[in-house]
Parts: C-alpha cells; structure tokens; sequence
C-alpha cells in the first residue's frame, strides 16, 4: 500500500462541468454520477476551478431567496463559475497516494483532481482512498483466520 500511485485509484475518466453550466445542472450532474465534486473545464479542457456539492447548495439556496418575478431575475441565476474555488490543488497520475492523503489533511478538501499535460485525466477522493484501506484490512483479517 505504501508504494501507491494515484494512477492506481483514481476515477476515471474524470466527470467534469463547464464554468457558464447552471448549478442546477451540476447538482443534477453530481446527483445522477453519486459523486460530491467536480473539476471544471474550459473549452479545451483546461482545469480552471472545481466545485463541491456544498458550494453548488449554498449557490442555489441564495438564488432561491430572489424574487421569480422580478423581471431581471435570470440574469441573476448563479453559474458554476460564481461558486466554483479558482485554485485548485492537483496531483499527478505518478504521485504517491501517502502525499494525496497529506494534502487532503493539509488543505482539509475531500478529493483532488488528477492533471497529466494541462488536461484533468481523473479525480482521487478520500472514499478511494478508504476502499484501499478496507480492502487491505479485509486481506490481513482473512489471512489472520486461515
């Protein structure tokens, strides 16, 4: 386990929303996929930010507080690109797993998107991270009984 690679648990290929998608698309996105975070991509898939379920909420829950009939109310329905996080802490296919477990605790985020030549190739999350564990613990328990 110490000589993981992120290559060897990461999701791909990656799911990823463009910054002018709605957030009720990437809610609905995030809702059909099960997952929490999403890289975003520009045209030539270029990482430019990601967005996390909480932000995609907390984004539809001031849009749901507008007036519907006022008559400029479209013009103020929130983008992915209003709520996503512009920085974006990335790690590599070839990156050891113990360094992403050190950055998820280090920057207290749930999952990383995997960046290979500019473009987003998978994400790495904590889950991934946890089924590797379980996995290991289930090999060893099983090895203690036999």
């Amino acid at each position: 386990m110490q000589n993981t690679l992120v290559r060897d648990l990461m999701s791909c290929p990656p799911i990823v929303i463009d910054p002018d998608s709605s957030l009720a698309e990437a809610e609905a996105l995030m809702a059909q996929k099960g997952i929490r975070r999403l890289p975003v991509v520009d045209a030539e898939g270029r990482l430019v930010g990601i967005v996390s379920h909480g932000d995609v909420r907390e984004g539809l829950s001031a849009t749901a507080t507008q007036n519907p009939y006022a008559p400029d109310v479209q013009e103020q329905w929130l983008t992915v690109a209003d709520v996503m996080t512009p920085d974006v802490v990335t790690v590599t296919p070839d990156t050891p797993l113990w360094k992403v477990a050190n950055l998820m605790l280090e920057h207290k985020i749930g999952g990383l998107p995997v960046v290979e030549g500019g473009k987003v190739v998978g994400m790495i999350t904590e889950s991934d991270i946890f089924k590797l564990i379980v996995q290991q613990w289930r090999a060893e328990s099983k090895a203690d009984v036999d």
